[in-house]
């Protein structure tokens, strides 16, 4: 069961103003005192649930191809670019603004972000394009992710290049009201993840190889947890790993998850499991994702199988 902090401090608090003022009084009676205002913003907790429990039917996602069909036709939009400068200055969707994954501008600029209309963000893989659209959203973004991102997606469509450039482009300066609450959750992330960066977990990614070393050494502090579909699930998996598809409905089945261990989430291309990563670890859990999931088609030389380690079958 996840306990929610902020409430159990505010009860806590309003206790020892109470005893304080028994204790101040002596024989006579406590002046009545005005009552402690609530604490202000939306809840993280309902807000993550909520992120899941309405899923859309296009899961935070577009294809690719229909990501630069759309930006063919001229279709107003926000494209967001969170690779790094240097690749974003080598060309880019036309258009499209710069906020570097695992720099200030995802906090800096988040304010300039449209709250309404579409928002697309893209990095090399999906992967952490994922966590990034499930934080937007979470303080009211509608952002969506480009499958397979620059690398395997949008550069694999045929005639991108009609639609790419090197212009540097900015948000504008118009800023939106964030719910204090979202925002600070959103901004521990970042900072967060600062402090990991360099150690096999950065970007709150490990390594196909990293993670096999932990799965070899039957590390009893980490669990393997997969979202693919059930039936996928039971044709092959990562030994020792449980199963949470992914879906409208899984944040029902999150306390299953163990709190005191790290959480290594895998999907099918690392993608979807960006998303729950993001919104596992806002609600406290340890969790990272596998480099690439256990590997597609789209993405060869990453991920689990593409890397020819073992996956069984549900008995």
């Amino acid at each position: 069961m996840r306990i929610d902090l902020k409430k159990v401090l505010s009860v806590l608090l309003m206790l020892l103003v109470a005893a304080l003022l028994v204790s101040c009084g002596g024989s006579k009676e406590a002046e009545p005192t005005a009552q402690a205002p609530a604490v202000q913003g939306v809840s993280v907790e309902d807000t993550v649930d909520a992120y899941f429990a309405n899923m859309p039917d296009h899961r935070y996602m577009v294809s690719h191809g229909d990501f630069v069909a759309a930006v063919k036709a001229g279709e107003p939009m926000t494209v967001l670019d969170i690779r790094r400068a240097d690749d974003y200055n080598a060309g880019h969707i036309a258009g499209a603004v710069n906020l570097a994954w695992g720099t200030s501008a995802l906090v800096d600029e988040l304010a300039k972000v449209p709250q309404e209309g579409n928002v697309f963000i893209y990095c090399y893989s999906g992967q952490t394009a994922g966590q990034a659209v499930a934080l937007f959203n979470m303080v009211g973004v509608p952002a969506r992710s480009v499958s397979f991102g620059w690398n395997f997606g949008i550069s694999k469509v045929e005639g991108y290049e009609a639609v790419t450039d090197t212009a540097v482009n900015t948000l504008p300066s118009a800023t939106n009201d964030l719910d204090p609450n979202l925002f600070a959750a959103y901004k521990v992330y970042y900072d967060e993840m600062a402090t990991i960066a360099g150690t096999n977990f950065a970007s709150n990614i490990v390594s196909e190889v990293n993670a096999k070393a932990i799965l070899d050494a039957a590390d009893p502090d980490v669990e393997f947890v997969s979202i693919r579909r059930a039936e996928d699930f039971a044709k092959a998996h990562i030994p020792t790993a449980s199963n949470i598809p992914f879906g409208k409905g899984m944040q029902s089945m999150f306390d299953s998850l163990p709190a005191d261990k790290k959480l290594i989430v895998y999907c099918y291309s690392g993608q979807t499991s960006g998303q729950t990563v993001a919104m596992l670890r806002v609600l406290g859990y340890d969790a990272v994702s596998l480099r690439g999931g256990i590997g597609h088609a789209n993405n060869p030389g990453m991920g689990w199988a593409n890397q020819g380690y073992e996956t069984v079958a549900s008995n």
